[in-house]
């Protein structure tokens, strides 16, 4: 029998459209159902009575075998390609079961916009075929299995651009994905953004996504899905974008490793149908998603290795070198690392200081120069960027949502509050562009002056947000408008207890700050993981793996 819908866990309500975009949405949520075998659904007690984290469901629901547990919990991308490449495992049987734990998490955590089982297996097939046949694999990812974010495009996959009007079936792969599937990748589904692709909740007309490790809280977007799924090992590399956090803040608030590089490192040419007008001042970035330094260097070394820039002359002809460059390592006598405690602008919340301590003391016990870091400007940045996300002004996007009756959700009104009422005509997106490239050129000489190699810093404001609450983005956003390379990794630091620990600021540094101390003393954070991240120089993001690589062990980094 097919499935009308995929029951999932929901325990905070969208906005509700019209008649007819209700309809509409109905229409796309029982197409994504009609593909999934009742098999694979959860019990109704766990979806309607769910606990507050769901990260051990997968593991204790029974819909896996042994075999299948081993595969989605005990390789990261690396070690399946290893395996795979060696046959001691089989391509069919390690898709089999991401696909398997991919639609598990999805229930949990409303992570998929679309799942393709079928179609995997039958691409695992052709590539045990060939490594049987041909004694060699395609490529370096040969029959590892990688979840992709909604809006890129998949040959013959449906994609949209964050509204319900923009959902599109594409007849071509973008060109990462080529590169992606050139190398033996397999896809087998689609991940939940938000509306707009702006904001830092992954709620749209598929749901809302929840974080695995307390679904009171946030998972973050843009690339929510993604970091969701992953956290639940229904994936273990992902592909995200980033212009204020996209794959930062989700890898953040659901405790995986993820990379924004320097803008035109990376190739996004199709990502985005008609290009995104935020671009013209704040440029975007592609990065991984994944559980180990090691998958962000293999997926690294794997697209750069394509000679992007060929079919994109728009991408920089860097050599990738990585953490892979053992001769260039820096000693932990000479590697400078800038401590940046806070903005000046928001004092993070008390996991996120307690984490920065935490590392101050590992590092510098492995004798690491740790010296404090001041950010510039930051409270300019962010009234900067803002604005310089919609020279269109918002009736772009209002018109999307007039086309269907879809309903504004409540972070789409946050971020579109300092949008110009009219298109900027083009002396004040130049006038944009010269604010940015000042600002950029005074940090950079600032930076110098501070004497530091690269700056460990927050990764956002606390753990995870509450739902609808992901307001403040200062710690990636800055990081986008200066057009630095970051990187957020795990550290075993958790939030604990509601009540179990009160900010140490005597007064908050502004309204903002305020604000996030009572968003800290109403919310239920109770064991959601804190990730730092790392950031390097514009363009220097070898450097910034070669530094991840020194401070590893340090820091228990995988």
């Amino acid at each position: 029998m097919t499935l009308t819908h995929v029951p999932v866990v929901q325990p905070v309500p969208l906005p509700v459209g019209n008649a007819d975009y209700e309809a509409a949405r109905r229409a796309v949520l029982q197409r994504f159902a009609a593909a999934v075998p009742e098999e694979l659904l959860l019990p109704s007690n766990t979806i309607q009575n769910p606990p507050k984290s769901v990260i051990g469901i997968p593991h204790e629901c029974g819909l896996l075998s042994e075999a299948e547990l081993d595969i989605t919990e005990n390789y990261d991308a690396t070690a399946l390609a290893e395996a795979i490449s060696s046959k001691r495992l089989t391509s069919v049987a390690v898709i089999t079961a991401f696909a398997k734990r991919a639609m598990i998490a999805h229930q949990l955590t409303c992570c998929l916009t679309e799942w393709f089982m079928d179609e995997a297996i039958a691409r695992a097939q052709d590539l045990d075929y060939h490594l049987a046949t041909t004694g060699k694999t395609v490529g370096p990812l040969h029959g590892v299995p990688i979840s992709i974010k909604s809006h890129i495009p998949i040959a013959g996959h449906w994609r949209d651009m964050g509204y319900l009007d923009t959902l599109t079936k594409d007849t071509k792969d973008s060109q990462m994905v080529a590169i992606l599937r050139n190398a033996g990748a397999v896809f087998y589904c689609k991940t939940n953004q938000p509306q707009s692709l702006m904001h830092l909740e992954s709620t749209s007309f598929y749901g809302r996504t929840l974080n695995p490790h307390n679904i009171k809280l946030s998972a973050g977007g843009s690339t929510g899905g993604e970091a969701a799924l992953i956290a639940l090992r229904g994936s273990v590399l992902g592909v995200g974008t980033d212009i204020g956090g996209s794959v930062r803040g989700p890898s953040a608030f659901c405790g995986i490793y993820g990379f924004k590089p320097t803008s035109y490192s990376l190739p996004m040419k199709g990502f985005l149908e008609g290009g995104v007008p935020a671009e013209l001042n704040v440029l975007c970035s592609t990065g991984p998603m994944c559980l180990t330094l090691r998958d962000m260097d293999l997926f690294m070394s794997t697209i750069v290795g394509a000679k992007p820039w060929i079919e994109d002359p728009r991408i920089i002809p860097i050599p990738w070198t990585g953490m892979r460059c053992n001769t260039r390592q820096p000693s932990a006598q000479k590697l400078r690392i800038g401590l940046m405690m806070h903005d000046g602008v928001i004092v993070p919340q008390p996991p996120v200081t307690r984490a920065l301590k935490w590392a101050k003391s590992r590092l510098e016990e492995a004798a690491f120069q740790v010296k404090p870091f001041t950010p510039y400007k930051v409270a300019q940045i962010m009234n900067n960027i803002r604005k310089a996300y919609w020279p269109a002004s918002t009736k772009y996007a209002d018109a999307h949502r007039a086309l269907t009756g879809e309903p504004r959700h409540p972070l789409t009104e946050w971020i579109q509050r300092d949008a110009a009422p009219e298109e900027l005509p083009v002396t004040a997106i130049l006038e944009q562009r010269l604010l940015r490239d000042n600002i950029r050129s005074e940090s950079s000489l600032d930076w110098e002056d501070q004497g530091v190699d690269v700056v460990l810093c927050p990764a956002f404001v606390g753990p995870a947000s509450s739902h609808d609450t992901a307001w403040y983005w200062d710690y990636t956003a800055m990081w986008n408008y200066l057009d630095c390379p970051g990187v957020v990794v795990p550290t075993p630091i958790k939030a604990l207890k509601k009540g179990e620990e009160e900010y140490d600021v005597k007064s908050a540094l502004s309204e903002e700050c305020e604000q996030v101390r009572k968003l800290w003393h109403q919310g239920d954070f109770e064991n959601a993981p804190i990730n730092l991240q790392f950031v390097g120089r514009r363009y220097h993001d070898n450097a910034l793996f070669e530094v991840l690589a020194a401070v590893k062990d340090a820091l228990q980094l995988q």
